[in-house]
């Protein structure tokens, strides 16, 4: 059985409510990624808190920022795990099919950087519909990658650390645009009501 809009709504705003009420009795990012963690299997508690933290003003930054450092290590991870790969494939020794596999990696992390450009803009511009699509592509890139070394047995990934960081900042990204989407729908839903209201009152003053 689905559940009822309100019931929805509800949940909705006990979310919201427990992370705002967390910033004044402990960190926000803590608090952040232990609800991040504890609904999506993808995130690990310990991964999230220290990326995080890790990242100069996080611990000044509200949920918005939050989100906006997760797509900066996102990129940061992008850039560098393509300049990784472009360094492997100068070995001389590479097994062939290792080699088609990097190849292959190089091209999608090429272009998963392009694709967190128009992320960030989307983000910027709360189009966060947008911005989710650009970022579970980037989710897809990193697990195909590692699947194409996966595909032969006895194949080692050189980039297996990479492509799961790379997998999980973009799940950190995707639950902060989660709870910021809704938090827009439930704005976007008010706004109407008080308009109403604020006619009725006229209304009722003449």
């Amino acid at each position: 059985m689905r559940p009822s809009i309100s019931s929805a709504l509800l949940i909705t705003l006990f979310l919201l409510c427990f992370i705002h009420g967390a910033t004044s009795q402990e960190n926000l990012i803590r608090e952040s990624c232990r609800t991040f963690a504890k609904d999506d299997p993808n995130i690990n508690f310990n991964f999230c808190t220290t990326s995080l933290q890790a990242a100069p003003a996080s611990h000044c930054a509200a949920l918005r920022g939050l989100g906006t450092i997760s797509f900066r290590l996102i990129r940061y991870n992008v850039t560098d795990t393509r300049c990784m790969i472009r360094q492997l494939l100068k070995g001389k020794k590479l097994d062939p099919y290792v080699r088609q596999c990097l190849n292959d990696c190089f091209e999608l992390y090429s272009d998963a950087i392009d694709t967190m450009k128009q992320a960030m803009k989307a983000y910027n511009t709360k189009r966060f519909a947008d911005a989710n699509i650009e970022i579970s592509s980037i989710m897809d890139a990193a697990t195909t990658c590692e699947d194409g070394f996966n595909e032969r047995k006895g194949v080692l990934s050189p980039l297996t650390k990479r492509n799961n960081n790379t997998f999980e900042l973009s799940a950190i990204a995707l639950n902060v645009m989660r709870i910021l989407q809704t938090r827009l729908s439930l704005h976007q839903l008010k706004m109407p009501l008080q308009q109403t209201f604020s006619v009725q009152l006229a209304c009722d003053l003449r």
